[in-house]
């Protein structure tokens, strides 16, 4: 059951990063998922360097961290995506 969590978090995550960054993400919607729990294992780990992955009540600041790692890894991500897939373009012609 938590490999499924795994998955609805990055998966919502992940679409939540896409949608705030500016300009048009070309990686793919599994890829974005990924992406996404990616940025929901950094921002734990950030959150518990940081002393603040475990609260009372919803852990804003936790999620928060999350979806920043979640927003960057995309970012960073998809740019890695888009210079593969340009790259294997080029090669091909």
């Amino acid at each position: 059951m938590g490999w499924l969590w795994a998955i609805i978090v990055g998966f919502v995550l992940g679409l939540i990063a896409k949608a705030i960054i500016p300009g048009k993400q070309h990686s793919p919607l599994w890829l974005i998922t990924i992406f996404g729990m990616l940025g929901a294992i950094v921002g734990n780990a950030v959150a518990r360097a940081a002393g603040v992955a475990a609260t009372s009540g919803i852990d804003w600041w936790r999620h928060l961290f999350q979806l920043v790692a979640a927003i960057i890894i995309v970012a960073v991500g998809d740019a890695l995506y888009m210079a593969v897939r340009g790259r294997r373009r080029r090669e091909r012609a």
